[in-house]
């Protein structure tokens, strides 16, 4: 039997990435895989077996200035677990370790630790960390793409953490000092979502030879989807943050009539997009916080469509796919990995990222032709069915498993 470390620093739902994660360790046992976990501890955890080995909680976002510095060692190289991986591994002697986010709360001093141990290491990779100090390739002044070549300075240059200079400085520093340490070298296979992403990482220096392209899943009998939809609003699922494009949305609002945005999720801006939809008077946005399980399930299905206003490189968001799964039709943004996703007037609509009025005309053209939208709606979970279901995916994934255990 196969052993698998599935390695992730959140062990409960905090986004797409968990969503992947917790979906992947339960396929994995499915096909007769033996599964061990490796995480970090916290009060939100899903109950397991494995919370001896996990590390210490840290949360940066609540620290002060003080407590910035004194962590930020374990950022850069945390020796707690690197030790703690290092027992695991005694313990459970696995195959082959699945890395999904790792960095910050766990960092690449358990790349390390694989590799002291002989345990092969694939990566998943759900954002741009691995190439960019801010996982993001985002400034303050849109999409950045300056770090190319090694030049992570230029993270402190344009405080691109949390528009601060320390945090971009510790993340800065963790580049360089991986980069020394050689530690994304000792990576046998990094698995891209989306071709946007293993093309990305290409031009960013990494060998071709050791980027797979494997796009996320679902299991799509898990979810039912409905094509009549009697419910008056579209929606928008996920955080709320600076490079999902809420403003951009909450600003094509104000040219939408006679039917409800519900906004679901939460993030640092939560304040602020309500402050701007009032001062606005825009009164058909609901913003409805964090949901998750059957009220979510609910608020998706019963929609008339899903945006994804996106104006970062996104990867394959899991939103668009549950969406399809779903039965809906989705309008997204042209950047990232979204186009892959979404065929532009087959199974939903794509708009130009940033674009206001862009964005208000295709959300407007959804509105008015209901049976057109309702047919991306069918086409989008026939596509879920014959490309993202989950057979597909454990295929795959057991062959480049399969492949980095034979060298």
């Amino acid at each position: 039997m196969m052993k698998v470390l599935s390695v992730n620093k959140f062990y409960y739902k905090k986004g797409g990435s968990e969503t992947y994660f917790f979906e992947l360790n339960e396929l994995l046992k499915e096909n007769n895989i033996e599964v061990s976990l490796f995480s970090m501890k916290d009060e939100k955890n899903y109950k397991n077996n494995y919370e001896k080995y996990f590390v210490e909680n840290i949360d940066y976002s609540n620290m002060n200035l003080l407590e910035k510095i004194k962590n930020a060692v374990k950022i850069v190289y945390s020796i707690e677990a690197k030790n703690k991986i290092n027992k695991l591994i005694k313990d459970k002697k696995p195959d082959i370790a699945h890395l999904n986010i790792f960095q910050h709360q766990l960092s690449p001093s358990i790349i390390h630790a694989l590799k002291d141990n002989n345990v092969k290491i694939v990566n998943t990779v759900h954002d741009l960390k691995v190439i960019c100090p801010n996982y993001k390739m985002l400034n303050s002044n849109g999409i950045c793409e300056e770090c190319k070549g090694g030049r992570y300075y230029n993270c402190v240059k344009h405080n691109c953490i949390k528009g601060s200079k320390l945090n971009s400085m510790v993340c800065v520093l963790e580049a360089y000092v991986n980069k020394y340490l050689k530690s994304y070298s000792y990576v046998d296979k990094f698995i891209c979502p989306s071709k946007f992403y293993k093309q990305k990482l290409i031009e960013f220096g990494l060998p071709k030879e050791k980027i797979e392209y494997l796009p996320n899943f679902v299991d799509v009998n898990k979810f039912t989807p409905n094509f009549k939809v009697t419910s008056n609003y579209f929606a928008y699922i996920g955080r709320l943050s600076e490079e999902k494009g809420i403003k951009t949305l909450i600003e094509a609002m104000k040219h939408i009539k006679n039917i409800d945005l519900y906004i679901v999720g939460d993030g640092p801006l939560g304040d602020e997009l309500k402050e701007q939809a009032y001062n606005l008077n825009i009164n058909n946005i609901k913003f409805l916080g964090f949901k998750d399980g059957n009220e979510l399930e609910h608020i998706v299905r019963e929609a008339k469509f899903i945006v994804v206003p996106s104006e970062w490189y996104e990867n394959c968001p899991m939103t668009i796919i549950e969406s399809m799964a779903y039965g809906k039709g989705v309008l997204g943004s042209d950047c990232g990995g979204i186009p892959e996703l979404i065929k532009d007037k087959v199974n939903g609509l794509i708009f130009k990222n940033g674009d206001k009025e862009d964005l208000a005309e295709k959300i407007n053209y959804l509105i008015n032709n209901p049976e057109e939208t309702k047919k991306m709606g069918v086409i989008g979970r026939k596509i879920a069915e014959n490309e993202y279901d989950k057979k597909f995916h454990i295929n795959r994934l057991i062959e480049i498993y399969d492949e980095v255990l034979s060298k």
